[in-house]
């Protein structure tokens, strides 16, 4: 059963996060960052290669979506696919939060699109890191890595997360018109255009998979989402866009989260050709 933990609010919310994130940076030693980000390095096989989207009129056609098919979590075959999307067709968005295992006030987050037909795609800002590379949350703010946006089949990026690494995955359905959800998606196009050309280093707290949605939200609606603790603790992110009517809510939240896990689905029809269909039953 899902508990919810409240969490402070407004002004001194963010005051808390901002003392949080000082105490963190006092703790970091000023050697081992790196000055230029770089899209040549000896990648891990999973993240070689970037993404692309050529954009005309109503049509994009989206460059190496990913779709691993996996052993175990460290155990997979790569492949990538391009697909052309129509506007026309763009349906929904969804809204992805993977609280950590061991420390659920941090999360993954990720978005979908998904089109008539039953087609999704998924987007996922992440660590892009080397081969052999570990993430830790302190190298996150020595420019210790590069941020890529992972442009995916849910089959991948979904399933990777339920099946094998065993996680937790809520999703929610955004409220978003179909002028949004067109406009979020090509400002995620071109942010994913823009890495391709001009790489960026991650940072743990202002250049993260959450921080970036909230940025594209707020290019479109100007203070959509404002300064909040749970953006710094994503963890709890799904029910600060809750709060704000970012995803749809005809029900309490803690019932909304219960509803929203799609794990238990994921492992059912792991092998569904209709898997994110079924997922969303």
């Amino acid at each position: 059963m899902v508990q919810s933990r409240e969490m402070p609010s407004g002004e001194a919310s963010w005051a808390a996060g901002l003392r949080l994130l000082a105490i963190c940076l006092t703790l970091v030693p000023p050697a081992g960052c790196a000055t230029i980000a770089s899209n040549y390095r000896d990648w891990s096989p999973d993240q070689a290669v970037l993404p692309f989207a050529e954009i005309g009129g109503d049509r994009v056609c989206v460059h190496n979506i990913r779709n691993c098919t996996y052993l175990s979590t460290d155990d997979y075959v790569v492949d990538y696919y391009d697909k052309t999307f129509d506007l026309d067709e763009l349906s929904s968005v969804w809204f992805i939060n993977v609280p950590f295992k061991y420390l659920p006030s941090l999360a993954h987050t990720m978005l979908s699109f998904g089109f008539d037909g039953g087609d999704y795609l998924a987007v996922s800002v992440e660590v892009r890191k080397e081969k052999g590379e570990q993430y830790a949350i302190i190298g996150g703010v020595l420019n210790r890595y590069e941020i890529m946006y992972v442009v995916g089949d849910e089959r991948d990026l979904v399933k990777l997360r339920t099946n094998y690494r065993m996680d937790d995955v809520y999703v929610y359905r955004a409220d978003a018109t179909s002028e949004q959800a067109r406009a979020l998606f090509l400002d995620v196009m071109d942010r994913v255009n823009q890495l391709a050309a001009t790489p960026e280093f991650y940072h743990t707290f202002d250049n993260n998979c959450t921080t970036n949605i909230v940025d594209h939200i707020n290019r479109l609606n100007p203070d959509r989402v404002p300064r909040d603790i749970r953006v710094l603790l994503p963890g709890y992110s799904d029910r600060l866009a809750y709060e704000l009517g970012l995803i749809e809510a005809d029900l309490p939240f803690d019932q909304m989260k219960r509803r929203a896990n799609v794990s238990h689905l994921a492992r059912i029809y792991a092998d569904s050709p209709d898997f994110s269909e079924k997922i969303r039953q």
